[in-house]
């Protein structure tokens, strides 16, 4: 098994240049995982030790910097940004990589994209959706103007406040508010008869103090085949516990 992550770039539809992250052995059983907002790869899922340990259950980890994060291009053009263009950027990847057997999860803004890709018809053998809430699913306006008044308001936050805790975490990551600010026009509401077609095991994981999105518990309760898991941390703690990884790892190994 390769010991560290290797980095790789495709073009996705529109001709934008997208990077995903692997790590694990090449014929292993493969398992996407999309990160959060204002975050990538490597924050959510490999600087702490999320990636290797599923890894070394025996997943070819695939993780790719959603489009306007990380290493992946940033178009500032709104253009750049129609409904649901992370999840097509999704599928994109997925083609590319010739995937037809593999498990597909996502921490926040990518457990909606992941929850968003297979209402729109991609079939993973499994479901995680972490850090994500019945209500983030339903009703994306809400968290968008969240995060739009943080953009447009960059460095005018009190301190200690949620938004400017999330601007400092944007600062850590590089992150391009011009590119974000189009992104959050991307988003699209999910419906509950839309989510009851939802029916492979999927994993609901949130930190035990993480309401952002509503309770995960709400949602767990209404998929088909769901199953509540919690971890220490709130929204933005959660992904730096080793407890994430071990009830991902463990969820894709039963």
């Amino acid at each position: 098994m390769a010991s560290s992550p290797t980095r790789h770039s495709f073009a996705s539809l529109d001709g934008t240049e997208l990077v995903w992250h692997e790590l694990g052995n090449a014929g292993a059983r493969p398992v996407v995982l999309l990160h959060g907002l204002f975050s990538d790869a490597e924050t959510n899922w490999i600087r702490f030790g999320h990636a290797a340990e599923i890894a070394g259950g025996g997943f070819r980890v695939i993780m790719p910097d959603l489009r306007a994060h990380g290493h992946s291009a940033k178009p500032h053009e709104a253009s750049a940004y129609p409904p649901d263009v992370l999840a097509h950027d999704g599928f994109a990847l997925i083609r590319h990589l010739e995937l037809t057997d593999f498990d597909l999860g996502g921490y926040s803004l990518g457990g909606r994209t992941a929850a968003r890709m297979v209402i729109m018809g991609a079939t993973p053998a499994r479901l995680i959706v972490s850090g994500m809430g019945l209500r983030g699913l339903l009703s994306t306006g809400g968290r968008a103007a969240h995060f739009r008044k943080i953009l447009r308001g960059l460095g005018t936050h009190p301190r200690g406040s949620p938004e400017w805790l999330a601007e400092a975490f944007l600062k850590t990551t590089k992150g391009d508010p011009e590119a974000l600010l189009p992104l959050l026009d991307s988003f699209v509401d999910s419906t509950k008869e839309e989510l009851l077609r939802v029916t492979m095991p999927t994993l609901v994981l949130a930190g035990a103090d993480d309401q952002d999105n509503g309770p995960a518990e709400d949602l767990a309760e209404l998929l088909p085949n769901g199953r509540f898991v919690e971890v220490p941390g709130n929204h933005m703690s959660a992904v730096t516990k080793p407890e994430l990884g071990r009830a991902i790892a463990g969820f894709l190994a039963s």
